[in-house]
């Protein structure tokens, strides 16, 4: 069953039953209380809603305690439709959508709000969106069917259908995982900002430990003072004492023989955590108990999570110590290891490299089967396929991989060779990587200034793209499989008593009391073997997961 659904300003709306083509169903239901609505229309029927937005509707559903089970996301399926068109960057609105279908002009689509732990402030059930009412039920299902229609219309619709399912799932998981929260104990995070940073300044400046730090990088130049988390003031201290340097990246740092390097690669790192993830963190984004960032699915052009405040992807480990489970309970931490490489294997048809992905370690089985025993040279040759790494130890490790695996290194090579002559290249289940501008004329092609002179900026530009595509059609492969596996994990704890609260690329975490960790752990390694089925069929790839179960995040292998 099928069930359309828009709110209005004052906690209604309207529902509409739809039939599988998108049409209507029967008349549309206005609703006074639309959460009401919403819940018993969920326990009746356990409709696929259509909304516009999940970002927009589904917290305001959460804060009325009421969850869905599917949904479909107008807005998150126009962004992959006009992807897949090659039309990157037009507004993908219902707003926009409509627009386009009724020829009328396109409005912008609004700005992202101001970033927010969900349920913090929010007094209404549904917020009123400034500006002019939007689209109503009308609007929402005629783009609806459009939308099925075009979905038909691509090369590969059932590939599509699960891309447009597992992209509407990663919204609703997004909005519960930002309620939920991860639990998170303030005093932990207090211990270990003070073992790492010392006493915070009484005046607001940086703490006791970066101060001294400060104070030796100084001492080491042989001058009063130097802004240690200055890049250019760091260049200059260095070039002052005969050292000239690109930038002040840490593997640039690495390899200079300064008395003031250690204690600079010590600082940046502490001052990461001192901005990133200070006091000043935590007193934004924790909250009783709880660590709530705003989740923003396939907020990459590759597919890949991102958020909207909190920097939850980039969490420091040493910082993961304040991430304790509840008393009682247990976090089951999932991490799916040689997720891309695994991916190549089952995506290229490459069956030498799909035995190899067959086993535990797929670098191992490369290493005796190709390549004498030398993981190392099979890793090298491997990721630089994959990441157009084309120079020094790498060269003579990819003669070997295109000999022995020419199917595999074939797929990459040619995603390149798209990207260089300025075209599009698409995962697996049909996410299309955005266009490139620089190094190409205006029919998309290669500048023919660019052809006769390697080192021209736009031929740069041209080699640059190439080594984006050549990954992107893996690494957007790999967030296909990931958001699948989030998809079906979801359904897998359902009733269970467990909740998701943590998800960065390939890893997950779900929060569960202590006697269902082990039931918990099973449904994660069912979802990972549902998930590459539904992807590749009847693959010998494996993908195996690393399971942990820990009361600390920090402690999960």
């Amino acid at each position: 069953m099928l069930v359309a659904v828009v709110s209005d300003e004052q906690g209604g709306g309207v529902l509409q039953p739809l039939d599988p083509a998108g049409a209507p169903a029967g008349p549309p239901e206005p609703v006074a209380d639309l959460a009401a609505a919403v819940a018993a229309r969920e326990h009746a029927d356990q409709p696929r809603w259509v909304w516009a937005s999940g970002a927009a509707l589904y917290p305001a559903l959460l804060r009325a305690g009421v969850r869905v089970e599917r949904c479909h996301d107008v807005e998150l399926t126009e962004a992959l439709l006009l992807g897949y068109a090659g039309r990157w960057g037009e507004p993908r609105s219902l707003a926009a959508a409509w627009a386009r279908l009724t020829g009328a002009p396109v409005p912008a689509d609004p700005p992202p709000r101001a970033a927010a732990p969900p349920g913090a402030g929010q007094a209404a059930l549904f917020d009123a969106v400034p500006g002019p009412p939007g689209p109503g039920i009308t609007a929402l299902t005629r783009v609806y069917a459009d939308q099925l229609a075009r979905i038909a219309a691509t090369g590969q619709p059932g590939r599509f259908r699960l891309l447009v399912a597992a992209e509407s799932a990663g919204a609703l998981i997004a909005a519960e995982m930002g309620a939920a929260g991860l639990p998170w104990r303030a005093d932990v995070h207090d211990a270990v900002l003070a073992e790492l940073l010392g006493e915070p300044s009484p005046v607001g400046g940086p703490p006791r430990r970066l101060a001294e730090l400060a104070a030796r990088i100084a001492d080491a130049f042989g001058v009063r003072q130097v802004h240690a988390d200055s890049p250019a003031e760091l260049l200059r201290a260095f070039a002052r004492a005969g050292v000239e340097l690109p930038n002040t990246r840490a593997w640039v740092l690495r390899g200079v023989d300064h008395p003031a390097v250690p204690l600079v690669l010590e600082y940046k790192e502490l001052y990461r955590i001192w901005t990133a993830h200070g006091r000043a963190w935590r007193d934004a984004w924790v909250r009783d108990g709880r660590f709530q960032p705003e989740y923003v699915p396939g907020g990459v052009v590759s597919g890949r999570w991102a958020t909207r405040g909190g920097g939850a992807l980039q969490i420091p480990k040493v910082i993961r110590r304040a991430a304790v489970a509840d008393p009682g309970w247990r976090f089951v931490v999932a991490d799916a290891g040689q997720l891309e490489p695994r991916v190549l294997a089952a995506v290229s048809g490459d069956a030498r490299l799909a035995a190899a992905g067959a086993t535990g370690d797929l670098y191992s089985a490369l290493a005796r089967d190709a390549f004498g025993g030398d993981r190392g040279r099979a890793k090298l040759a491997l990721l630089g396929a994959m990441y157009g790494q084309t120079g020094g130890e790498a060269v003579p490790a990819l003669a070997v991989l295109r000999r022995n695996y020419p199917t595999a290194f074939g797929h990459v090579e040619a995603a390149a060779r798209t990207g260089e002559a300025g075209g599009l290249v698409r995962s697996w289940l049909g996410r299309t990587c955005p266009p490139g501008t620089a190094g190409f004329g205006d029919d998309g092609m290669v500048d023919p200034d660019a052809a006769g002179d390697p080192q021209s900026p736009r031929a740069r530009a041209a080699r640059s793209r190439g080594r984006f595509t050549r990954n992107f059609v893996i690494q957007a492969t790999a967030a296909e499989w990931a958001s699948t596996l989030l998809a079906v994990l979801r359904g897998e704890l359902a009733g269970i008593g467990a909740e998701l609260v943590f998800f960065q690329h390939d890893e997950v975490i779900v929060h569960c009391p202590a006697e269902q960790a082990e039931r918990v752990a099973e449904a994660v390694d069912r979802a990972g073997q549902r998930a590459t089925a539904l992807l590749f069929g009847d693959t010998p790839v494996r993908f195996p997961l690393d399971l942990s179960i820990v009361e600390c995040y920090a402690d999960a292998k």
